[in-house]
C-alpha cells in the first residue's frame, strides 16, 4: 500500500471516529455513510475500516493507556485532539508493523488538518511521553 493512500485512510479514520463520538452511531453505519458520501478511491479501505473498527472496540483500553500522558480527564479534551489520539494509540499498540516515529508523525499532521492551531503540540507531547514510556517498559522487560 502506498504512504498517501494510508494517509487518507488515516484521515477518513480521524472524521468517523469523531462521527461515533458525538452520536454513538454503529460503525457499520459509519462505513456506509463514508463510502457513499466520500470519495475514498486514493484511500486504504480495508485499513480505513480496521482503524475505526479497532479504535471502537478497544476504546476503553485506549483512554487507560492514555489518561496517564494527559494532562487533564480525558473527557475534557477536544473531541477532535481525542480523535487522533486514539488513532495513535490503537496503531502504536496493535499496528506494531507502523514504526511509531510514522504513528508520531501522522498523528501531528492529522491534528493540524482537523484540529485547532494548537493541537499538533499538544498531540506530540502526549504522544512522545506515552512512546519514552512504552521504550523505557521494553527495555527493562529485556
Amino acid at each position: 500500500m502506498k504512504p498517501a493512500e494510508r494517509r487518507r485512510a488515516r484521515q477518513f479514520a480521524v472524521q468517523a471516529i469523531y462521527q461515533w463520538q458525538i452520536t454513538q452511531t454503529g460503525v457499520s453505519q459509519i462505513i456506509e455513510q463514508f463510502s457513499v458520501d466520500q470519495d475514498m478511491s486514493k484511500a486504504d479501505v480495508p485499513y480505513f475500516k480496521e482503524l475505526l473498527m479497532g479504535v471502537v472496540q478497544r476504546v476503553e483500553s485506549l483512554d487507560e493507556k492514555l489518561s496517564p500522558y494527559l494532562s487533564r480527564k480525558i473527557d475534557d479534551v477536544d473531541m477532535v485532539d481525542i480523535a487522533v489520539l486514539r488513532l495513535a494509540m490503537f496503531e502504536l499498540t496493535y499496528r506494531t508493523d507502523v514504526p511509531p516515529k510514522v504513528v508520531l508523525n501522522e498523528a501531528i499532521e492529522l491534528a493540524k488538518d482537523f484540529a485547532t492551531d494548537e493541537s499538533y503540540k499538544f498531540v506530540n507531547g502526549v504522544l512522545d511521553k506515552a512512546l519514552r514510556s512504552l521504550k523505557l517498559r521494553e527495555e527493562i522487560s529485556k
